[in-house]
C-alpha cells in the first residue's frame, strides 16, 4: 500500500509541477532565476534589485541570452543586468523550483519503498527506479534549460520526458492497486478498444510534444516583443496559426476527437456503467479543443494556455489508467473497483 500511496503522491506532485512549469512559460519567467542552482546568486531568491550581489553573476551568460533575443551582446553591463530584474518572474520561476522537491522526494521514497512490494515486485522496483532516474534527468534538463537561455528544442525533451513520468507512475498505481473483483459481462470490441486506445494515446502524445513546439514559438514572439519588430500578444495567434507545426497540430486535435468518440460510443453500447475512463477522456478532448479554438481564433490568453498544458498531463494520465485497466481484463470481463 506504501508503494501504491507514494505513486500517487507523485503523480499528483507531477502534474502540479507542469501546471507550475506552464506557468512560467505563459508569463515569460523562464529566465526569472537566471542562473542554477542558484537564483541571482542566492539561495533565497532577492525581492528587491539592492539585494543582489552582481559581482556573483556570469557576465557571459548575459550577453548570450541578450543575443538571442537579437540585441547588441556589448551593450551588456552589470548596470543593465539589474535593470533586467523583475521581482514577480523571479518569484514565479523560484516556486516552480520548489514544485518540483515534493516530486523528487515522493520518487525517490518510491525506489526505496519498491523493494517492499508484495505483488509485480520486479516490474515495480524497476518502473520505481526509472522515475527517481526520469526525475533526476528532469532536474538535470532543467538546468540545462535555464543555462542555454530556452533554447528551442531543449524544452521540448523536457516536456517529453514528464509526460512519459507520468505512463510510468500509472503503471506503478495501477500494478501496486489492491485486488479486485472482476465483473463479468459481454465485451466483443475488446481487441477494437485496445487498437483506438492506443492509437489515441500515441496521438496525444505527439500532440502534447507539437504543442510545446507552440509554445517554444510564443516564447520566440515573447522575446521579440520586447524588440522593434516585435509583434503585439494580441496578434500572436495569426501569427502561429499560419506555421506548419499549428497546421499539423490542429488537424491531429481531430483524430483525438475520432478515437476518443469510438471508445465512448463502443463503451455506452455495452453498458459498461462502471467504466469511466472513456467518459472522462471524451469530455477532456472537447473541453482541450475548445480552448484551443480560443487559442489558435481569438487570442493567446495566458490562464487558457496553462489550463491548455495541464489538463494535457491529466489526460495523458487518465488514457494511460484506461489502457492499463482495458489490458488486464480477462476476456469477457471488465474489473469494477470494488476490493476483494
Amino acid at each position: 500500500m506504501m508503494v501504491h500511496r507514494l505513486a500517487w503522491v507523485a503523480l499528483a506532485s507531477l502534474i502540479i509541477l507542469v501546471f507550475a512549469g506552464a506557468t512560467v512559460r505563459v508569463t515569460g519567467s523562464g529566465l526569472g532565476c537566471p542562473d542554477w542552482p542558484t537564483c541571482w546568486g542566492c539561495l533565497i531568491p532577492p525581492t528587491n534589485v539592492d539585494q543582489i550581489d552582481v559581482e556573483k553573476l556570469d557576465l557571459n551568460k548575459f550577453k548570450t541570452h541578450a543575443s538571442r533575443k537579437g540585441m547588441d551582446p556589448e551593450a551588456i553591463t552589470r548596470e543593465t543586468i539589474l535593470e533586467s530584474f523583475d521581482p514577480v518572474q523571479t518569484w514565479i520561476e523560484f516556486t516552480n523550483r520548489l514544485a518540483s522537491l515534493p516530486l523528487g522526494i515522493a520518487t525517490l521514497l518510491l525506489a526505496v519503498f519498491s523493494f517492499r512490494a508484495k505483488r509485480h515486485r520486479g516490474w515495480i522496483i524497476g518502473l520505481s527506479v526509472f522515475c527517481l532516474l526520469d526525475v533526476v534527468a528532469n532536474a538535470i534538463m532543467g538546468a540545462v534549460v535555464v543555462r542555454s537561455g530556452l533554447q528551442p528544442g531543449v524544452i521540448t525533451l523536457h516536456m517529453a520526458l514528464a509526460f512519459l513520468l507520468i505512463a510510468v507512475l500509472v503503471t506503478i498505481i495501477w500494478l501496486s492497486r489492491p485486488q479486485m473483483t472482476p465483473q463479468v459481462i459481454s465485451f466483443p470490441e475488446q481487441r477494437k478498444l485496445k487498437m483506438v486506445s492506443l492509437l489515441f494515446f500515441a496521438c496525444l502524445f505527439g500532440e502534447g510534444l507539437l504543442g510545446s513546439q507552440l509554445r517554444e514559438q510564443t516564447d520566440e514572439l515573447a522575446i521579440t516583443a520586447q524588440t522593434e519588430q516585435g509583434i503585439e500578444r494580441e496578434r500572436w495567434a495569426a501569427e502561429l496559426g499560419s506555421t506548419v507545426v499549428y497546421k499539423i497540430h490542429r488537424s491531429f486535435s481531430w483524430s483525438l476527437l475520432v478515437t476518443s468518440g469510438l471508445l465512448l460510443f463502443w463503451i455506452r453500447r455495452e453498458k459498461a456503467q462502471r467504466v469511466v475512463e472513456p467518459k472522462l477522456i471524451f469530455a477532456m478532448v472537447i473541453a482541450m479543443m475548445l480552448m484551443g479554438v480560443v487559442l489558435g481564433h481569438i487570442a493567446i490568453y495566458p490562464v487558457v494556455q496553462v489550463l491548455h498544458v495541464g489538463m494535457t498531463s491529466v489526460l495523458l494520465a487518465v488514457t494511460w489508467h484506461w489502457i492499463m485497466r482495458l489490458w488486464s481484463m480477462k476476456p469477457n470481463a471488465i474489473p469494477d473497483y470494488q476490493t476483494s
